[in-house]
């Protein structure tokens, strides 16, 4: 594949129809911030690495469905937080590499005495394969997941996996 050609295609059509949601929270902003860069705590269990500050890299696995590896290539303590998709293996799909080379964002805000936090998946538009499962299930990690863990300290992330499986499954 011509992963010049096909990133420079989801550039030109990203504007306007990326994945997005939001939610507001009951939190300062920088208890937001610290929330979100506990993806262990919302998002799986199953992450090797850190994400939690300028240019670390971190692995997600969903058994043998999903890896990402993920750069976090913007930080702004309270205000945003960017991950670079620098690889991915989406096994339910046919281009397995769809995520690589888009963004997710998260842009915290204050509104009077809440916060609200804007999600974006750079690229993750309505014309790729995995558009509908991947953003159905950002709407349950954002919605339901990082909102819980914001607002009542336990969110709902995917549960870490027993390491019976040997090597790697990139």
């Amino acid at each position: 594949m011509n992963n010049y050609s096909n990133n420079t295609i989801k550039n030109k059509q990203m504007k306007g129809r990326d994945y997005h949601t939001s939610i507001t929270v009951d939190a300062t902003a920088h208890e937001a911030f610290n929330c979100i860069n506990s993806v262990t705590k919302w998002w799986t269990e199953n992450l090797e690495g850190s994400s939690q500050k300028l240019n670390d890299e971190f692995t997600v696995r969903f058994g043998d469905v999903h890896y990402s590896k993920q750069k976090l290539v913007e930080v702004v303590p309270g205000k945003k937080v960017v991950w670079l998709v620098t690889d991915s293996k989406l096994n339910f799909i046919k281009d397995k590499q769809e995520w690589t080379n888009t963004k997710i964002s998260f842009e915290i805000s204050n509104h009077d005495t809440k916060t609200k936090i804007n999600f974006s998946h750079l690229g993750l538009i309505p014309e790729i394969e995995c558009f509908d499962a991947c953003s159905n299930a950002w709407s349950e990690y954002i919605q339901g997941s990082l909102l819980k863990l914001i607002n009542t300290g336990k969110g709902q992330p995917t549960p870490k996996e027993s390491k019976t499986k040997t090597g790697s499954k990139k």
